[in-house]
């Protein structure tokens, strides 16, 4: 099964995509082959492996590790043990990112999310949807890009989800040029916008590649288009996937104030605040919906008081 699933880590290449290239590029791909070597470690049995990569990278090798999981989890009916055991065990600073490789494997499967899985997370679960949506629009862009399509049979949370994964890549099909991005998003229709900018905002403070002068931009961009506090929630969220980690590069600590107008740290309490305000059975997709609105609430608060 090792050789059926291996993956050719050429294939996350910008050229090969046909995406824009410019100064970020190296950047870019280079997490693309960290989530290639994270999703081959898997499925040739060396998870272990993937700590050996460099710090910044092995968020994007645990999607790639999340993605192996439910992959073989769906294959061989295991109801999802094998993530379960990834997010429990070797992946536990990365479970927003694992849970986006899960999203990841339905995609290539042709599958919707979370079929076949049972008892990860309740609410970041959602995030399988950001995956499917981020998969959709890399490999397929010509179709969920160009002409804008989404997938069939999904209910307004979750293609609201689906779009801030679209918005996540991009940040990868512009290559960081955030004026691209920007005339990219404007494409858009109005009502697809703002979580199309909190996919953007995410994807610029986690992996970076713009200048703090080009994220200014970015953030006068997202103001006009009347979808700031969706760009800054992005980056809250980005802040906490990284602080969970233990690993918080200097794009990010950069991209905060920028983005958020707070620290890292300071942003990435709004998502544990919201988190908490919904209570202990927080599960739906309502309740991950609540959980977003919450961090821009607190972001417009802090705009405000500053």
């Amino acid at each position: 099964m090792a050789r059926l699933l291996w993956q050719d880590p050429a294939r996350m290449g910008f050229g090969v995509r046909r995406f824009r290239l410019g100064p970020a590029r190296e950047r870019l791909e280079s997490a693309g082959e960290a989530f290639t070597a994270g999703f081959n470690a898997v499925v040739t049995g060396g998870t272990g492996r993937i700590d050996d990569l460099h710090e910044e990278l092995r968020g994007f090798a645990y999607e790639g590790a999340g993605m192996a999981c439910a992959t073989l989890d769906v294959l061989t009916f295991t109801g999802g043990r094998r993530l379960r055991e990834l997010l429990s065990g070797q992946g536990v600073r990365y479970p927003h990112l694992i849970h986006m490789g899960a999203g990841r494997a339905y995609a290539r499967m042709r599958l919707r999310p979370m079929w076949g899985i049972r008892s990860v997370h309740p609410l970041l679960r959602w995030l399988a949807h950001d995956g499917f949506g981020f998969h959709q629009g890399f490999f397929s862009s010509d179709r969920t890009v160009g002409r804008q399509r989404t997938a069939g049979l999904m209910d307004r949370t979750r293609r609201a989800i689906f779009d801030q994964g679209l918005g996540r890549m991009l940040w990868f099909h512009e290559c960081a040029g955030v004026g691209d991005v920007v005339l990219r998003v404007a494409e858009f229709p109005p009502g697809r916008r703002a979580d199309l900018w909190s996919g953007v905002g995410l994807a610029a403070t986690y992996i970076g590649g713009a200048s703090t002068a080009d994220l200014e931009r970015l953030a006068s961009a997202a103001a006009e288009d009347g979808f700031r506090a969706h760009l800054a929630q992005g980056c809250a969220f980005a802040c906490a996937s990284r602080l969970i980690s233990a690993v918080v590069p200097e794009h990010t600590l950069a991209a905060a104030p920028v983005l958020c107008g707070a620290e890292a740290d300071e942003a990435a309490g709004w998502t544990g605040s919201a988190l908490v305000a919904l209570g202990h059975n927080a599960h739906s997709g309502d309740h991950y919906q609540a959980w977003r609105a919450g961090i821009r609430k607190a972001w417009a608060r802090r705009d405000r008081d500053s």
